[in-house]
């Protein structure tokens, strides 16, 4: 099974590490698990000029660190493959029908002399060199043309489409469907990304999108963040193949999630007055924060409930699976009450890593046995608590993280 991040950042993106290279993708793409990573940011004039510096191309069509470069502090229980696949997100804001909109979409391309392509038309819209991932005054459907026209190789593919302010679905800035925002070109969306604050059964009460593909992905914005959502796929590593699966479905094999109440946006509220509701309670407020009267960010939960037919229990069952996980270094925080940059959190982390392998694997995989020795019975009983759903929540809102935390015993 082939593991990938598809959607992910790099150090000239805002808000973003600078320890973001090709060599430490590599080197965390193994820690974590990750078979193939997406690159990021291939619109920026200084980042491609890197990714070409230091990548090369393989047999498959996807791209490989070229000998040298590797790094050597990569425990032998988690070396493995790592391939690179080119991808950047665009941030559209643009008017339509009277609303700014605000859509943000993940593009992943076959190779440098396409991406050069999309950089050359894209140039003359707006400036790749101010932000990893362009702002630009276009309008989805008009990019979804552009790209089309440069190569139907190209995929695009809407980015965290729940989230309030920047995507397809966004309260505040999107579309009540994929027609409304990409009209004729429609059947040229083949899959969206779901996003940190809802998962497969949360998307799949909207039928609409039974023919759709569902990824996730870690939108890291640090080296150590990656993994945090990522999708399987039982297919060659190709670029053909990945994609295939991204528009049929076939070989798409499910996704890894947050559990959606870790993310920052899963339920209504206002962070400044500490105020979280539920649909139901911001609907009986009228959307103001019962504290200050202020206009409340309606959540990912809520707008899924507005677009929804369907309940969970009654979506179909033919639909790849999922599974909802907590953090590795995060789950260790909680057992050890430190914080998770913590030198004791980190040295916990690190010697599970090398004793044991991937991050991916720990939490999926390894035995509560295993895990034990390596760690503590408290960590290994969290972990196997959190593969049962046995969990304590609270959830996340107005872009404040949610706390997800395995019962430790």
């Amino acid at each position: 099974m082939l593991i990938a991040d598809l959607h992910i950042h790099s150090r000239y993106s805002r808000g973003c590490s600078r320890d973001l290279s090709p060599e430490t993708l590599w080197r965390w793409s193994q820690l974590k698990g990750i078979g193939v990573v997406g690159t990021g940011d291939f619109t920026h004039p200084g980042w491609i000029a890197e990714l070409q510096d230091k990548l090369e191309s393989d047999e498959g069509g996807l791209l490989k660190l070229r000998p040298g470069l590797s790094l050597p502090d990569v425990y032998s229980s988690c070396r493995a493959d790592v391939r690179f696949l080119l991808t950047s997100e665009i941030s559209c804001i643009y008017r339509r029908h009277d609303r700014t909109r605000k859509v943000h979409l993940v593009l992943l391309a076959p190779d440098f002399p396409t991406v050069a392509r999309i950089n050359a038309a894209l140039a003359g819209i707006g400036n790749l060199a101010s932000d990893g991932r362009p702002i630009l005054g276009l309008d989805a459907y008009v990019l979804l043309e552009m790209m089309l026209s440069i190569s139907p190789d190209i995929m695009v593919i809407p980015a965290h489409a729940w989230t309030p302010h920047f995507s397809v679905f966004g309260a505040f800035s999107g579309f009540d469907s994929l027609e409304e925002c990409f009209g004729d070109l429609t059947p040229h969306i083949r899959a969206i990304e779901t996003g940190l604050s809802s998962d497969p059964a949360m998307n799949r009460r909207i039928p609409a999108l039974d023919g759709i593909q569902l990824i996730s992905c870690s939108d890291a914005h640090s080296p150590a963040k990656l993994g945090r959502e990522a999708t399987f796929f039982d297919c060659p590593p190709s670029y053909a193949a990945i994609t295939a699966a991204l528009a049929t479905g076939d070989g798409l094999a499910g996704t890894i999630e947050f559990f959606p109440q870790e993310g920052k946006y899963y339920l209504d509220g206002h962070r400044d007055c500490g105020i979280c509701l539920e649909p139901e309670q911001t609907r009986a407020c009228g959307g103001r924060c019962p504290k200050c009267g202020g206009k409340l960010t309606v959540g990912v939960l809520h707008r899924v409930e507005e677009l929804a037919s369907r309940t969970v229990a009654d979506q179909p069952d033919r639909f790849p699976p999922f599974e909802s996980l907590v953090p590795l270094v995060e789950l260790i925080s909680s057992i050890a009450g430190f914080g998770t940059a913590s030198k004791r959190v980190q040295a916990i982390y690190f010697t599970l890593l090398e004793r044991l392998g991937s991050e991916f694997y720990i939490l999926r995989e390894a035995s509560e046995d295993a895990i034990a020795a390596a760690s503590s019975q408290a960590v290994a009983t969290a972990i196997v608590n959190m593969r049962r759903g046995i969990v304590s929540i609270s959830p996340g809102y107005d872009g404040k993280f949610g706390r997800v935390m395995p019962v430790p015993a």
